[in-house]
């Protein structure tokens, strides 16, 4: 038997990356799993066929996350071809880096629109359901620059602080009903992003993380796990940080 037999999860962003190992990660533990991403492309139907072969249900979904409107269609149409939702993953993100004097405005909207915004649509969506149902996990994925902030990053960083906020008070809103909500904080996670940077630049984020190497989606992935499973039936508004002791 898997963790999570029976259940299912939504996962936004997860074409590829992070998003994608989780995905996976949940359905060989016997979730069906629902996952976003902006439009329906080879790497969406290529997750959906892999999450298909491990013998649960998978559908990728085209969704607009900062879209309002868009989010909460895509939600009722989750629950009409699953018929239910015990799991959402908010992991949806971009990052738009400068300066806070070069920083524009379109670039400071459009990530905490993309990051946070987000995160509240899809949670303001699922609520009814997981309240009707009394019980369900909310995983944010934050990230360890949300705790300690980054220059160069004012406006990721401060999404990812939001999404810690957010998932703290959420926890304390809809705790009543059984449903938990906690974050992740990764830290350097080797991604096709991180793997088309310099050698020498990956070096000097490995010098500074006490573990010695990056991070693997799969790290990230089984930390959701155990936050989607019973394993943590008792833990709600934390934050895990999977970062290798890095900005501990």
């Amino acid at each position: 038997m898997g963790l999570l037999d029976g259940k299912v999860a939504i996962v936004t962003g997860a074409a590829r990356g992070i998003g994608k190992a989780i995905a996976l990660q949940f359905a060989k533990e016997g979730a069906n799993v629902a996952f976003t991403d902006l439009k329906i492309d080879d790497n969406v139907k290529a997750t959906e066929a892999e999450i298909c072969a491990l013998g649960v249900q998978g559908k990728g979904y085209a969704s607009n996350a900062a879209d309002f409107e868009d989010t909460h269609k895509v939600v009722e149409q989750i629950m009409k071809d699953f018929g239910r939702i015990d799991i959402l993953v908010n992991n949806a993100g971009i990052t738009r880096d400068g300066l806070m004097m070069r920083m524009s405005e379109q670039q400071w909207d459009m990530v905490l629109t993309v990051n946070l915004k987000s995160a509240f649509n899809f949670i303001h969506a699922v609520t009814p359901v997981m309240m009707r149902q009394k019980g369900g996990s909310i995983i944010n994925m934050a990230s360890v620059v949300g705790v300690s902030g980054n220059a160069g990053q004012c406006n990721y960083s401060a999404s990812k602080a939001g999404m810690i906020g957010l998932a703290k008070s959420i926890a304390k809103e809809l705790g009543p009903r059984g449903v938990r909500a906690n974050a992740i904080a990764p830290g350097f996670i080797i991604t096709d992003m991180t793997n088309a940077l310099p050698d020498e630049v990956k070096e000097g984020w490995y010098k500074q993380i006490p573990l010695r190497r990056g991070g693997t989606p799969e790290d990230v992935a089984k930390t959701a796990l155990f936050l989607a499973s019973d394993l943590s039936s008792y833990v709600s508004g934390q934050v895990i940080h999977v970062c290798g002791a890095m900005n501990c």
